[in-house]
């Protein structure tokens, strides 16, 4: 452990304090900022739905408040997503003073790998997994039956699907970061792959809609990035001590 001077307990929670404030300041400042360019944002988001609706159909609003508070919605989680490096950035600031001083050197390498991960989970939920998921949920439309997402549905239903697939993307960071404090290794992780493939499927139905194609979408890349968590894990975690043949010999015998 690092030779600091424990802190006491309301030390940390001032810390805490204060990095909080950072991070809803900067939530703050991006609400601002893409509150201006909400109704752009909504029609971007909208993209992936229209295109696999009829092209005389429309999104829908059913109350009189809907479309201002869905606009205001907008505004505030692309504010997250616009504050990601500085959330992610505050947060490494908090646990670095546990941390030894090369491993705070690393601040600014996993602020930027972290955010890019992040933004790049996004990106493939709403490239990749918006168009099959709905076009399957618009085969369900027929003669009788005529689907009317409404603002306020469908905002909710992509971004948590858009915020679900950056925080898994963040998979192989973390437990590379793992790997590196020598709380994991290559070994434990091929060992536990069996299971950690089963739970990523029981992830993956808790997050997404009940179809299996969704599913098998998020789960799929989570599986691919485990796999990729363990080169990370072999490339900079701790090295795996080596048991000698003369030593398993021995203790054999």
């Amino acid at each position: 452990m690092p030779e600091e001077e424990k802190l006491p307990f309301t030390a940390h929670l001032e810390e805490l304090r204060k990095r909080l404030i950072i991070c809803f300041s900067a939530i703050g400042v991006g609400f601002v900022v893409c509150y201006v360019f909400s109704k752009k944002l909504f029609e971007l988001l909208m993209l992936p739905l229209l295109k696999a609706m009829p092209p005389e159909e429309k999104l829908i609003y059913t109350g009189l408040p809907e479309a201002f508070f869905t606009y205001l919605k907008v505004a505030f989680f692309a504010g997250i997503l616009l504050a990601i490096p500085v959330i992610m950035y505050q947060l490494w600031m908090f646990i670095a003073p546990g941390l030894y001083d090369k491993e705070k050197r690393l601040a600014l390498p996993v602020v930027f790998l972290s955010s890019l991960f992040f933004v790049g989970g996004a990106l493939f939920g709403y490239f990749v997994v918006f168009p099959f998921g709905f076009k399957f949920f618009m085969g369900f439309s027929s003669e009788y039956i005529r689907p009317l997402p409404s603002m306020k549905e469908y905002l909710s239903f992509s971004v948590k699907l858009l915020f679900a697939f950056g925080v898994v993307f963040e998979l192989p960071l973390f437990v590379t970061f793992l790997a590196k404090l020598g709380i994991v290794n290559v070994s434990f992780l091929r060992a536990k792959r069996k299971y950690a493939i089963l739970l990523f499927f029981v992830f993956a139905a808790i997050l997404t809609p009940p179809d299996v194609i969704t599913q098998v979408m998020m789960a799929g890349p989570l599986i691919l990035l485990y796999e990729i968590s363990i080169f990370g894990a072999k490339i900079f975690g701790k090295k795996e001590p080596q048991v000698s043949t003369k030593e398993t010999k021995e203790t054999s015998g």
